[in-house]
């Protein structure tokens, strides 16, 4: 296991977009004239979480693709409503776009977030042809954290088999500026419990061959999350004989979420993934 995530990397990087310090400036200059989502839903009434549902500005009765995604915050912040500019950003490519909330520390301890993701697949599963998304081109998709929960519910079969799904019935994930192989240090202990359990946090450990396509980008200059990471799943990917694509970008931990709010700042990021996407 490589030490790829210097999470002390969060406290120096302070005009990075989740910086507590300056969050709510960011997140009110990325959502700025971004509309509220089409409908909002509790997908698990238990631990009371929600999702955001954003459906494509061109209606079309063709059923369309379906990204459900999960944002960052070092699994201990963050809030569905304010990834509005991913969900419309994704909408205007045509895809039926889901945000979703999930539990963080001192709520829940992993797995319990990943747990949390996977019940969201299968809500987005039953209920994508409710908004016209078609459930066989479902894909998950996340940034930092999030990209940690989706890379495991595409590897780790575990987590799909609580809902009788795999990850082959996903058609892909995407992961931006994912942890896939990282060290469990400062203070990041308490999330992810007893030290016995760790290894089941890192994507890399569960690739086995049978997983969906997985796009992943990372910013070449990221110093928060090691970009060598993404090298490293992609590797282990291609390996077993999977199909991993990995796109390198300028910029850091942050910059493959300016393919949402600020596309011009890296176009390569936003083309990566609607071709992914099929879009």
């Amino acid at each position: 296991m490589t030490p790829s995530f210097p999470l002390r990397g969060l406290v120096a990087a302070s005009v990075a977009l989740l910086i507590a310090a300056c969050q709510s400036v960011a997140f009110s200059v990325a959502n700025r004239g971004i509309a509220a989502a089409s409908a909002s839903m509790v997908y698990d009434t238990r631990h009371g979480l929600a999702l955001d549902i954003y459906r494509p500005a061109a209606r079309t009765t063709v059923p369309t693709a379906v990204v459900l995604f999960f944002y960052g915050g070092n699994w201990k912040s963050g809030k569905r409503e304010d990834y509005r500019f991913v969900g419309q950003r994704l909408a205007q490519q045509g895809v039926l776009a889901i945000v979703a909330d999930y539990r963080t520390w001192p709520r829940t301890t992993f797995p319990g977030f990943v747990e949390d993701g996977a019940r969201a697949v299968a809500w987005s599963r039953d209920h994508a042809t409710d908004y016209g998304g078609d459930p066989k081109r479902l894909f998950v998709a996340g940034h930092s954290a999030g990209a940690q929960i989706a890379a495991l519910i595409g590897t780790d079969r575990r987590y799909l088999a609580a809902h009788a799904m795999k990850p082959r019935d996903l058609a892909g994930v995407i992961g931006l500026s994912g942890p896939y192989d990282f060290a469990i240090t400062g203070g990041y202990e308490e999330v992810f419990g007893p030290r016995e359990q760790w290894p089941r946090a890192q994507a890399v450990n569960f690739v086995g061959g049978d997983e969906p396509p997985f796009l992943l980008i990372h910013g070449a200059s990221d110093t928060t999350v090691e970009a060598k990471d993404s090298q490293e799943l992609t590797n282990k990917l291609r390996a077993m004989g999977g199909e991993a694509e990995l796109v390198w970008i300028q910029g850091g931990h942050i910059a493959p979420l300016q393919a949402f709010y600020a596309p011009q700042r890296n176009p390569a990021a936003m083309q990566a993934m609607k071709d992914f996407l099929g879009e």
